[in-house]
């Protein structure tokens, strides 16, 4: 199966050179030129482990690789350093059913992809037959940057740059990055917003001059966020793993449709539940939750995508976005394939700041419902879902839960938790009405507060030494990629 571009003006190309490249050379994103026949037997599924039913996608999706070299993607991605031996288990009240995708090394849903990404890459990378060394971008809003480190930290042949906002995101997210121990790893911090970092990388792994100048100096760029095709299609397993264990408790019967909630920024998360239908995920709606960065609900509920629009620091720094990536690749299937319309939205969106759908893609898109929520609404989720049922929420999950509310609640309905509560704290706390502590103070006040257990992926966090201090411009941002890996 070939991958093409959402703009229409690059050649296609195999899973592995699309793994490989991250972006299209046109500016487009990679999507598959056709889906693949995906066997979902929910009886069967039901039986299998995770990493069974991630052994069976990505098999379809990336089709050049060999069984052999799928197993052993999914073995090392789906190992040990999961906290919990079913990597996504699910928490059932009623008919919500949260999809707890946080039990990964760094506590954050971006884990799932980027514990697979690194061995994709390195293993596509043998595949074309490439000797360069790959250098890793990555714009982060707080979590993408630590997933990728921890799956790319010290992997041959590769180097990692990950960028981040110098103000937004948790003192956790922070220390994370800061104190990463990877000799391979550079962490900077900018003063501008992700968005601001999240165009420089675009800009950076389209800019031809410095594709060649990394080229002189055997170097290749690549890409670990979610405009990755090799993020993205790991992300579509928990979706499919989920109904299949719904359907395991009697939850379910087999063909029932769900409805799915996604706290979302960048859009990729939502977007692998769409891919998850195509291939036959039976779903009736598909919600999406945004923050006071309400961008993306604008959008479903008018046909304008509008980035002109003050952007806030919220208490979901995770979402903080005001250009959803990932969403150009649901237009792209939402228009009938239309490389030229996308790439009128996306020139519209560049020199407008905004862009409106055409009438009949819009009608495409009915089966998304989108709802926001403040910082206030999300404290008093947090505290509501608590005091209900002693279950804690990280305040993105409560953006999704807000959401959720806001729906009929018959249908059985999956809601994506992204990240553990210890990785805001200090939010939740908040939320609690406590008194909020910072650093390992404020991890073991969580916990005595709610008699929870610290995940032993951050209790000795703050014992780590700070490495990277460095903070830059987001102007100099392809200044510092140069001095970095020191271009001749």
């Amino acid at each position: 199966m070939n991958y093409i571009s959402t703009r229409g003006k690059s050649p296609s190309v195999s899973a592995s050179q699309a793994i490989i490249n991250g972006m299209a050379p046109d500016g487009g994103l990679y999507v598959p030129e056709k889906w693949p026949n995906v066997d979902l037997d929910w009886q069967i599924l039901a039986q299998q482990s995770y990493q069974q039913i991630a052994t069976r996608i990505f098999g379809a999706f990336f089709d050049d690789f060999s069984n052999q070299e799928i197993q052993e993607v999914v073995q090392a991605a789906y190992g040990q350093q999961w906290d919990n031996q079913d990597i996504v288990p699910i928490h059932s009240e009623k008919h919500l059913h949260y999809l707890e995708l946080f039990h990964g090394p760094t506590l954050a849903f971006k884990d799932i992809a980027l514990q697979a990404l690194p061995h994709l890459l390195t293993m596509a990378a043998k595949k074309q037959q490439l000797k360069n060394k790959l250098v890793i971008l990555a714009a982060t809003s707080g979590d993408t940057g630590t997933a990728a480190m921890s799956g790319f930290g010290d992997v041959d042949q590769t180097e990692i740059i990950v960028f981040y906002p110098k103000v937004g995101v948790s003192d956790i997210q922070r220390q994370q990055m800061v104190s990463e121990q990877a000799k391979n790893a550079h962490v900077i911090a900018i003063t501008g917003n992700f968005d601001d970092a999240q165009q420089a990388v675009k800009a950076a792994l389209g800019n031809q001059e410095l594709m060649t100048l990394l080229s002189g100096n055997q170097l290749q760029f690549s890409s670990a966020n979610s405009i990755n095709i090799g993020r993205l299609i790991p992300q579509i397993v928990y979706y499919i793993y989920a109904y299949a264990q719904l359907v395991k408790q009697q939850q379910l019967h087999a063909g029932d449709e769900i409805k799915i909630v996604v706290p979302t920024g960048n859009f990729g998360n939502v977007l692998a539940a769409f891919y998850a239908q195509q291939i036959g995920l039976p779903v009736a709606q598909f919600v999406v939750a945004s923050n006071e960065n309400n961008v993306l609900t604008d959008f479903f509920n008018t046909g304008v995508y509008n980035k002109n629009r003050q952007f806030k620091v919220t208490h979901s720094p995770a979402m903080d976005i005001l250009v959803s990536s990932n969403l150009e690749r649901l237009l792209y299937f939402a228009s009938g394939r239309n490389a030229q319309e996308i790439q009128n939205y996306m020139s519209d969106l560049t020199q407008k700041g905004y862009y409106e759908l055409t009438a009949t893609t819009r009608e495409q898109l009915s089966q998304f419902l989108a709802y926001d929520a403040t910082d206030t609404e999300v404290d008093k989720t947090i505290s509501q879902v608590f005091k209900a049922s002693r279950y804690l929420l990280d305040p993105h999950t409560a953006v999704g839960y807000h959401a959720f509310e806001q729906l009929d609640g018959q249908m059985p309905t999956l809601l994506a938790a992204t990240a553990s509560p210890y990785k805001f704290p200090q939010t939740v706390m908040q939320a609690l009405g406590e008194e909020v502590a910072l650093g390992e103070a404020g991890l073991t006040q969580l916990s005595t507060i709610t008699h929870t257990k610290i995940p032993n992926q951050v209790r000795d966090l703050f014992k780590k030494p700070i490495l990277h201090d460095k903070i830059i411009d987001s102007s100099e941002i392809l200044q510092t990629l140069g001095v970095t890996l020191k271009l001749k």
